[in-house]
């Protein structure tokens, strides 16, 4: 099963030139159960990523295009009225699916955003007072631009703590660029991805069974405290206004067990949790006005954190 992980990279290169970071982090939501907010500048592969992985992971995929006149019932479904039967029936929205794509989830109100909220922590949509259960897996990748707000509005402290992991998509190198101009001159297809040659590698049942391996990775009394330190040295930097809350010191356990897992061990280090700490924590802290003003950045802070806290033998 961890091969057959490990060979996710390979498929999604496929596609997709580098940003194996990001294919990284996806595979860890999947392990953990969580979801994913995914940002870079426009034409940096954020959507054939998702598309990719998806592929090669043989989950159903849906997209919704987050607009400002979008609502609520667009993305979980709503009750519609039959006049056959003089009932009203539920028709599922997009968000009945393995892999939902939010693509650029900061344009719509906070209504619509809100909407989300349920399914991402329940797992769960409630219409007309009903629960209805979501498929299995179940995972949340929302895309936002970092370089234009205009017309956007900001997620909310208390939804951005719902995301496991905040990864950003750089511009590639400059031979990474030559390779996908490469790829386009030879006929690449980004919207046929059987034709570059995508496979499955795993499946709903194999994920499933790797979950249940991860939860079994130990992780000592001393990792724990340092997790913990880590988490509580931000809510006393000076820097930062709202430090990690307490489902941010259990998103960085969860995350650094899936990631000694995938490095083939059964127990968790501390540079586990330094190495996710930046994709778990960075966008669950918030920065004071005046070290904005200052050039300081959530990465520095925790940078600084790391630096700080003392690491166990």
């Amino acid at each position: 099963m961890r091969g057959s992980l490990a060979t996710l990279r390979t498929e999604v290169g496929k596609a997709v030139v580098g940003q194996d970071a990001a294919v990284t982090g996806l595979v860890i939501a999947l392990l953990c159960r969580g979801h994913v907010l995914l940002e870079g500048v426009p034409g940096v592969a954020k959507t054939l990523l998702v598309r990719t992985l998806s592929a090669a992971l043989a989950l159903d995929t849906k997209r919704v295009q987050f607009t400002p006149d979008l609502m609520p019932g667009d993305v979980t479904g709503s009750l519609v009225y039959d006049a056959r039967t003089a009932e009203f029936s539920f028709r599922e929205g997009p968000v009945f699916t393995n892999l939902l794509l939010a693509d650029e989830i900061n344009r719509t109100p906070p209504k619509t955003q809100a909407s989300l909220l349920e399914a991402m922590e329940e797992r769960q949509v409630s219409v007309d007072g009903v629960p209805r259960p979501l498929p299995d897996p179940f995972l949340v990748i929302a895309t936002q631009n970092p370089v234009e707000y205009e017309g956007t509005y900001p997620l909310p402290e208390a939804q951005l703590d719902r995301f496991l992991l905040k990864l950003t998509l750089p511009l590639p190198e400059r031979d990474q660029e030559i390779e996908v101009l490469r790829r386009h001159a030879t006929g690449f297809d980004p919207r046929n991805l059987a034709a570059a040659g995508v496979q499955r590698v795993t499946d709903p049942e194999q994920l499933a069974r790797a979950r249940a391996e991860v939860a079994r990775v130990q992780v000592s009394p001393e990792v724990l405290g340092y997790a913990v330190d880590v988490c509580r040295a931000t809510r006393q930097s000076p820097s930062l206004s709202l430090g990690v809350s307490p489902r941010g010191a259990t998103a960085l356990l969860g995350t650094s067990r899936a990631w000694a897992w995938l490095s083939g061990r059964g127990y968790v280090t501390p540079d586990d949790v330094k190495a996710l700490a930046h994709p778990t924590l960075r966008h669950r802290v918030q920065l004071r006005a005046e070290a904005e003003l200052e050039g300081v950045t959530a990465e520095s802070v925790l940078d600084t954190v790391l630096a700080a806290v003392p690491v166990p033998r």
